[in-house]
């Protein structure tokens, strides 16, 4: 519900007082008409004059004469601000109202400036609409800041390099699991994705050892409230963005109130179940929240902080996870979620077995004894897997428009809102030559490893880079892994196709049908998948 001024009159109405109950010469009228003509001119200036807090200039913007800023529009916004990138220059300004954006298109000055300048870069814009819905609990949102850094200090102790490399066990067995669903059912292979993330991620965050499914009813209203979580914060959805005070009036924006009780009835719900396996002495192995319940002390974080910070690994893992950037009129998704990048790679494998463009690709993606022998995470295909793997995620980047950063203090511009547009640093041609071919070998040095002087940041910049980073590039990887190895990827063309679905659509539902082959007989393929467990 879109909630202007129309929805304040009502409100405003009993406190009015009517003019003619009011004695007041004409001329302390015309002072009154002229000082208000003077205020909203003045607003106006203040939205078209290019300026930063310390009145200097900012980069070149594209010319806009509305009074609510430039407008983009809800579906491929990064896109419209890609043609502005390549029109103005490598830094651009944008206004949202009376906030003035600063974005970077090009991948130097992204490394030069969010990389380089991390410590200056680390806070978030305020957004009144996502404050009302997260009451600054999402991490997402979060400033920069003490509490910050406890928060993140908590998720490092489970997602760290380390961390992330003791949970192969568990991503191989439910990675496994995903070529068996392919079997069974291979058209629905983004339910199958997400299954995956949904079964890792809630063993890592509760511990949860029964069988998870993308079905479940928990998994399910997780993604409700993901997706209602955008509807709600849709662009230019409430009036709060540009007059903050409405925040503080009674009955205000009542849906997002009662969105954030539902958010937190789901993720006290799994943070209690725990605490009952705690009490009764059930080992359901190490999870996220059982470690900070027992570690609660060392944090300083209340109950509700960790509900909620552990409820970061379980929406993470139920839906194409994509966070809001909060930031009215260029709101971006980030996907943070390994289910969203697993399909990515499948779908530029589809795309180039359908061109022709990788003959090779079976002797590739199979270890070098053969398809009889299931893929070792050790074998010399590694490099070049993860060069296949890295060219899909810049291709197809997983944050087209990039997360919002704010500076922490002045930077002679004022404190700056900034935006790394990931689409366009991806089609830099100095760093990337011909950015909109799929090249997987740009990524291979002349001894046959991966580069080291090349990066794509596909999971953001300096302090406020994905904290799950590690453990989502495993996951990719080994299900990358097993799934090549396993099938012959081609695209069924007598179906609706997008290549760029994936950046733009929620799973399932992104217009990609896939058929695989298999590269051994059913039979055995079944056979080596239902005992790797135990082999590995």
């Amino acid at each position: 519900m879109l909630l202007g001024p129309s929805y304040l009159f009502p409100l405003l109405r009993p406190v009015m007082l009517r003019l003619p109950d009011l004695h007041i010469s004409s001329k302390t009228q015309l002072f009154f008409g002229t000082a208000a003509c003077v205020g909203v001119i003045g607003v106006i200036l203040r939205a078209f004059l290019r300026k930063s807090d310390s009145r200097l200039p900012l980069p070149p913007s594209p010319p806009t004469w509305r009074l609510r800023g430039h407008f983009l529009p809800p579906n491929n916004a990064s896109l419209t601000v890609a043609e502005w990138i390549d029109e103005y220059g490598p830094l651009i300004t944008i206004r949202s109202g009376l906030q003035n954006i600063v974005i970077i298109g090009r991948h130097k000055a992204a490394v030069d400036i969010m990389e380089k300048q991390g410590v200056l870069l680390a806070d978030r814009p305020h957004v009144a609409a996502g404050e009302i819905l997260t009451r600054g609990l999402a991490l997402a949102l979060s400033h920069a800041g003490d509490r910050f850094r406890r928060k993140r200090r908590a998720l490092h102790t489970h997602l760290q390099p380390k961390s992330a490399e003791a949970y192969q066990p568990l991503q191989m067995s439910h990675a496994k699991n995903v070529v068996l669903n392919i079997l069974d059912d291979p058209h629905n292979f983004q339910n199958h994705a997400g299954t995956y993330a949904a079964a890792t991620i809630m063993k890592v965050a509760y511990g949860k050892t029964t069988s998870t499914s993308a079905t479940d009813p928990e998994i399910r209203e997780a993604r409700q409230l993901i997706r209602r979580f955008r509807t709600l914060l849709h662009p230019g959805a409430y009036w709060v963005e540009s007059i903050p005070w409405l925040r503080y009036l009674p009955g205000y924006a009542p849906e997002l109130k009662d969105e954030f009780e539902r958010t937190m009835r789901l993720y006290t719900e799994q943070l209690n179940r725990v605490k009952l396996q705690i009490q009764s002495n059930v080992d359901t192995g190490p999870s996220f929240a059982r470690y900070m319940i027992e570690n609660e002390h060392l944090y300083d974080l209340t109950e509700t902080e960790m509900a909620y910070l552990a409820g970061t690994f379980f929406a993470a893992g139920t839906e194409t996870v994509r966070h809001l950037s909060f930031l009215p009129n260029l709101y971006t998704e980030m996907r943070y979620q390994t289910a969203v990048a697993i399909c990515t790679v499948l779908m530029a494998a589809a795309c180039i077995s359908l061109k022709n463009k990788l003959k090779s690709r079976p002797s590739l993606m199979q270890s070098s004894e053969g398809s009889e022998h299931r893929p070792s995470l050790t074998n010399n295909l590694c490099p070049r897997l993860e060069a296949f793997i890295s060219e899909a995620l810049r291709w197809r980047p997983l944050t087209p428009g990039g997360l919002p950063h704010r500076t922490t203090r002045d930077v002679g511009l004022g404190k700056l809102l900034l935006f790394q547009l990931v689409l366009q640093s991806a089609a830099t041609t100095e760093v990337y030559p011909e950015p909109d071919a799929f090249m997987p070998q740009r990524w291979i040095g002349d001894e046959g490893r991966l580069r080291d002087d090349l990066t794509f940041f596909v999971y953001g910049f300096g302090r406020r880079v994905c904290p799950g980073q590690h453990l989502a590039n495993r996951s990719v990887f080994i299900n990358s892994l097993l799934i090549l190895w396993a099938f012959q990827l081609s695209l069924d063309l007598t179906k609706p196709q997008d290549d760029m679905g994936f950046m733009n659509a929620a799973i399932p539902n992104v217009p990609c049908a896939i058929k695989f082959k298999t590269r051994v007989p059913e039979v055995e393929l079944r056979r080596m998948m239902q005992n790797y467990a135990e082999s590995s």
